[in-house]
């Protein structure tokens, strides 16, 4: 048994008899619902919306490449430049050589997932470079010295007395400090933080190929002001990321929004194509775009699973799974969590080592039915599960039960044969560790179905 998969196993049961931290989540991810319904109240016909998108996204896979070709061209033209990443160790050292060689020692950071994914802070404190998270979420965690918890609310689950302790504890605030006044507290840090950064650093909610154009959503004004204030700016994204045109954002954002936080469309978009050209009074000296793989590619080889790199980064997925509402997202281990978390990451960080997550699923359903680009969310994790059986990462004893399992239940006879009593023992033997403690072992009817069926049919 790997440490991955145990540390899992013991954060799963931690978590779900947390009772305080059920409360928070499923108070947070309430507050998220009602919202998400008023906003798709903005369209007429949300279906159509959603089939669109995802034949879109589905069409930029099959042809990926031409796009990517198509961005990196547009973007230089406007004096930007493109770097290759195929892992997070590539990308690392490209950035730390740009900081480097240009002498910068102080940065803003916006939300980015992908920057998580390639453990970019880690990486900046070892070279004591000086860095700052600049959505209030990400804030947050930085100061709690933890891992985003969410893909969109990185800060989920903690209540507003949690923060307003953490923000005692660091700064000394009143301990009763409001949202509204922390908010503002960490207004007045920021500022002074973006007037001094040397360099921004963000991701990118979508990749404009026929424009060459970064397009950025987000509720605070850090992304702009993180592009507009610095000298530098660097965005790290993923290569699926890509969109062909800037004419399709009139679909994606709202959707994003809708999707994302209930909103009809977000605060701040914006769409940034290169460096500050003469006639502009702000926005980066230099920008660099890092187009990371970090095993998308081998994602992409997949027949069906490849579907999952379609996936906006919305998070609708997670807030409707039944496992994320009782485990939460740092018990997943990784930086993409709940059911898109749960297909992608084997394949970017190892079936073997991963394989377990697509296995942490009830396969309800929930996750397709609330996805805003149509991927089949449940039906992917089988095929991951399929995967995982094909190349061998099963244990003996899951490859013995089902092999009898197997066995019993293709003919009647054997299935039929010692008393329901007995089985009923054996299933409280045999099912006592792997069902979990917290959790009531089934009882097999005293009668089978057959011997039901055949009395009732004697009756008639």
């Amino acid at each position: 048994m790997s440490d991955i998969y145990s540390d899992f196993i013991k954060s799963s049961k931690e978590k779900a008899f947390d009772l305080d931290h059920r409360k928070k989540i499923n108070y947070n991810i309430s507050r998220y619902d009602k919202a998400v319904i008023l906003g798709k109240k903005q369209y007429k016909d949300l279906e159509l919306a959603r089939k669109r998108a995802g034949n879109i996204k589905y069409k930029i896979l099959n042809e990926l490449d031409k796009y990517l070709i198509e961005f990196e061209s547009n973007f230089e033209k406007h004096g930007g430049k493109i770097i290759w990443a195929q892992n997070e160790k590539e990308a690392v050292k490209e950035i730390l050589s740009i900081l480097k060689k240009r002498k910068i020692n102080k940065v803003v950071k916006t939300k980015s997932m992908t920057t998580e994914e390639i453990e970019l802070n880690e990486n900046l404190e070892k070279k004591k470079i000086e860095f700052i998270e600049t959505d209030l979420g990400e804030y947050i965690v930085q100061l709690a010295g933890e891992k985003p918890y969410h893909i969109v609310t990185p800060a989920m689950h903690k209540s507003k007395e949690d923060v307003s302790e953490l923000f005692h504890e660091k700064f000394k605030t009143p301990i009763n400090s409001t949202p509204e006044e922390i908010t503002f507290f960490v207004r007045q840090q920021l500022r002074q933080k973006f007037i001094e950064a040397e360099a921004g650093i963000s991701g990118a909610n979508f990749l404009i190929a026929d424009t060459g154009s970064i397009a950025l959503t987000e509720n605070e004004g850090n992304g702009l002001l993180s592009v507009s204030f610095p000298k530098l700016h660097i965005v790290v994204a993923g290569i699926e990321k890509i969109i062909p045109s800037i004419n399709d954002l009139e679909l994606f954002w709202p959707l994003l929004a809708t999707f994302g936080t209930g909103q009809n469309i977000t605060v701040y978009n914006s769409v940034i194509s290169g460096p500050k050209h003469e006639f502009e009074i702000d926005g980066p000296q230099e920008m660099f775009v890092v187009l990371l793989d970090n095993g998308r590619t081998e994602l992409l080889k997949q027949k069906e699973q490849r579907r999952a790199l379609s996936c906006i980064r919305c998070g609708a997925c997670l807030n409707a799974c039944p496992i994320y509402k009782n485990i939460g997202g740092h018990t997943y281990g990784t930086t993409y969590s709940g059911p898109i978390g749960s297909i992608i990451n084997p394949h970017f960080k190892g079936m073997k080592e991963f394989k377990h997550l697509s296995f942490a699923s009830s396969l309800c359903g929930s996750c397709t039915e609330v996805c805003p680009v149509n991927i089949n969310l449940h039906e992917l994790l089988l095929f991951n599960r399929n995967d995982a059986v094909k190349r061998g990462h099963t244990k003996a004893s899951d490859r013995i039960s089902m092999y009898i399992w197997k066995k019993t239940m293709l003919k009647r006879r054997r299935m039929d044969a010692g008393s329901n009593k007995m089985k009923n023992l054996m299933m409280r033997i045999l099912f006592k560790k792997s069902w979990g403690p917290g959790r009531t072992i089934p009882k097999i009817h005293e009668r089978s179905f057959k011997k039901q069926w055949e009395e009732k049919k004697g009756k008639s």
